[in-house]
């Protein structure tokens, strides 16, 4: 969703599967937006400017007020956010104005809202060479583990760099043991290297191999052009990797969440292309 662009609004159901979910809205300044998170627990997660989060749960057993410090734009570094559970109703406003990314997941337990804080967000520099890249563990297992399904984190890729490599899945074929559905969300900085625009672009690929064949799933083979704003959608098969296009520095917004009983984040590398990681 570029700035003043269409609200984005992934479901499972618009998605056609059981878990992940995201919106992506504009506040306007000084006009507070109302939602419900129904049965799913959510990160409220500043992508630009700060705002006010109220939460109150639909029985009126809890009710908590964050005040959320943002930041200018994806690419100027990480953010504070707030983990709010299911059955619960959300009011968010922001004085200045502010653009928030609501990720998601299906679950069956409520827990508590909760503030995470900026100062406690685990930085990791991934790859090596031309697919070193920096990840933003915010919401991961071990890092957060105050959720029941919903896995993110975010990711900068450089400017003609590549991430997301070895390609690697985590779906319900051989030899991986750990099911997720996976959102990415994007956003291509502009000229100034901060501020998102669209004449900057990126490249993401998802594929499937011979054992998905075998196990009856349609053939996936895509490689396509990303700009600042577009949502892809993983049910399946291996994915990446994705390049940044020289002068432009690509964000992504990672959302997984499957139906094992314990977040995970684990994956499987194409067995043609794992030794890469070996490299590093």
């Amino acid at each position: 969703m570029p700035a003043g662009g269409p609200p984005i609004v992934v479901t499972p159901d618009s998605a056609g599967w059981q878990f992940c979910g995201l919106r992506v809205l504009e506040l306007r300044p000084g006009i507070a937006q109302t939602l419900p998170t129904g049965s799913a627990e959510m990160f409220v997660l500043p992508l630009a400017g700060e705002l006010s989060v109220q939460v109150a749960t639909t029985d009126g057993a809890a009710e908590e007020t964050f005040d959320l410090a943002g930041r200018e734009s994806v690419f100027s570094g990480v953010t504070d956010f707030a983990y709010v559970g299911r059955d619960s109703v959300l009011t968010l406003s922001s004085a200045a104005g502010a653009q928030v990314a609501l990720p998601s997941a299906r679950c069956t337990n409520r827990l508590p809202p909760l503030y995470g804080p900026a100062v406690g967000v685990p930085i990791e520099v991934r790859g090596a060479g031309p697919a070193t890249r920096h990840v933003r563990n915010f919401g991961v297992p071990g890092a957060w583990d105050h959720a029941n399904k919903l896995v993110c984190c975010e990711l900068i890729t450089p400017p003609g760099n590549w991430s997301s490599s070895p390609p690697h899945k985590h779906d319900m074929t051989e030899p991986c043991r750990v099911v997720n559905e996976e959102i990415y969300y994007y956003r291509i900085a502009g000229t100034d290297q901060v501020t998102p625009g669209r004449a900057g672009f990126g490249l993401h690929r998802t594929y499937t191999g011979p054992e998905h064949a075998a196990a009856g799933l349609t053939a996936l083979d895509e490689s396509f052009e990303v700009r600042d704003g577009d949502v892809v959608l993983i049910p399946y098969g291996y994915h990446g990797p994705c390049v940044a296009a020289p002068g432009y520095p690509m964000y992504y917004l990672n959302v997984l969440a499957g139906p094992g009983e314990s977040r995970s984040m684990a994956f499987c590398d194409d067995p043609a292309h794992a030794w890469i990681r070996d490299t590093w």
